[in-house]
């Protein structure tokens, strides 16, 4: 892929990690990607929060993104595969883009340092260092209800600067804050919300697409609506969402990504719902709504 590309755009799936007796499943991973393939996505992010990147061994993931490209193949070309990074020392995430500069990736999605809570400056000085450290695109994934701090617009219009931080996945919570950051930013600098249960208002005001985790279940119906948006059906686009809103709702309900793997478990894309601690399972009350909406949506397909 072009180090240099256009403006990152569209429906970005953070795909989940499959495990099956404690191991990564590679069957039902290499039946994931097959089957996503072939859905109207623009990129794949592995390895990141709803990859439960942090429960893997670096054996593991470099696994899964041999395997991914092994499936994708052709496909590549025009679908873009991210790997998810994060870490609280710069010199160790430094580490990690050398240690996978080999790998068949096109980026990197890269968190916030989490815990420590630096300073903007100290932010800004952790992602120029690590947009020097590879010569790769980097999305800087901004989520201050997870790391415990927030990168504000004034360092991330100067990090917007340097040709390789293409762009952000915004998970900051602040409606201003995101509105304001898409009114300044430059014309090639990306922004893709993080939050599910927004990706519609998100897209009205302007971000170029989502890194959606319910895109899993309805992954052409999340694209449907961001284009019919670009085609300024803004009617249509809103009617679409009504149908989707729910969603988000119910795959987050419980700690993700136990909700949307039962979900996956039970359409035969997965062969476990299996996740790593701390971890755990949905409870039977989320699993009972979960598996009475499965049988709804596909009665109502039906009809």
């Amino acid at each position: 892929m072009d180090n240099n590309p256009a403006r990152l755009s569209g429906l970005w799936l953070p795909l989940i990690t499959p495990f099956n007796d404690g191991a990564l499943d590679e069957v039902s991973l290499r039946r994931l990607l097959r089957h996503y393939a072939a859905e109207p996505i623009d990129g794949l992010i592995l390895a990141a929060t709803s990859g439960e990147g942090l429960a893997l061994d670096e054996s593991e993931t470099e696994r899964l993104v041999s395997i991914t490209a092994e499936e994708l193949g052709d496909r590549r070309e025009s679908l873009p595969v991210y790997l998810g990074l994060s870490g609280s020392a710069t010199r160790k995430v430094a580490q990690m883009l050398q240690r996978t500069d080999g790998w068949p990736l096109d980026g990197y999605l890269i968190a916030c340092p989490s815990y420590i809570r630096p300073s903007q400056e100290g932010l800004l000085q952790h992602f120029t260092a690590l947009a020097g450290a590879t010569a790769r695109p980097i999305l800087i994934y901004n989520i201050p209800y997870r790391t415990g701090v927030n990168l504000e617009n004034a360092a991330m219009l100067r990090l917007a600067a340097f040709s390789n931080i293409v762009g952000l996945k915004d998970c900051s919570a602040n409606p201003a804050q995101s509105f304001d950051l898409l009114r300044r930013r430059p014309k090639d600098f990306a922004v893709l919300t993080g939050e599910d249960a927004l990706f519609y208002s998100a897209l009205a005001q302007g971000a170029d697409g989502g890194i959606t985790m319910s895109a899993h279940i309805e992954p052409r119906a999340f694209a449907d609506v961001r284009n019919k948006l670009r085609a300024g059906d803004q009617a249509a686009a809103l009617s679409d969402w009504y149908g989707l809103s729910h969603l988000p709702e119910l795959l987050f309900a419980e700690p993700s990504p136990a909700p949307v793997k039962h979900w996956l478990w039970r359409m035969g894309l997965i062969d476990s719902p299996e996740l790593r601690l701390p971890m755990t399972g949905i409870s039977e009350a989320l699993a009972q709504r979960i598996d009475r909406t499965i049988e709804t949506r596909a009665l109502a397909k039906t009809a």
